[in-house]
């Protein structure tokens, strides 16, 4: 709980000050909405420990292979460091590129899930013949 309030009072002061100084000095804006992203980043990037302990207890209570939870975890490291450089570029008013970061991190998802998709099939394949 203390956490969404220290990052909620954190965006909101960067946001007024960032709103201030676009006025005056808007590369400065800038800099002020890039280095509060990061720093929200980092700050719930130390809370998924957490999640990934428990991910890894329950893989071993149910005995999943871990190549295929590396490849979920890959997947869901690369679906947010996406959406974060997506979200900066967007921020500094690059549309373009910002798109090219979300097309790289899909197809980046879908060769790293090539693996999952092959098993899949070759299951599907299995069960109907």
């Amino acid at each position: 709980m203390m956490d969404i309030i220290q990052i909620v009072v954190l965006g909101l002061v960067a946001t007024i000050l960032s709103l201030i100084l676009k006025k005056q000095n808007p590369e400065f804006s800038l800099y002020i909405s890039i280095v509060t992203g990061i720093l929200i980043f980092f700050m719930t990037l130390n809370k998924l420990s957490i999640v990934l302990d428990m991910i890894k207890k329950i893989t071993q209570e149910i005995e999943i292979s871990s190549v295929y939870i590396q490849i979920i975890f890959k997947i869901i490291g690369i679906s947010y460091i996406a959406e974060f450089g997506s979200q900066l570029c967007k921020d500094a008013g690059e549309n373009a590129i910002s798109s090219k970061i979300e097309f790289a991190g899909k197809i980046l998802i879908m060769v790293i899930s090539a693996p999952i998709i092959i098993t899949l099939m070759d299951l599907i394949t299995n069960l109907l013949t």
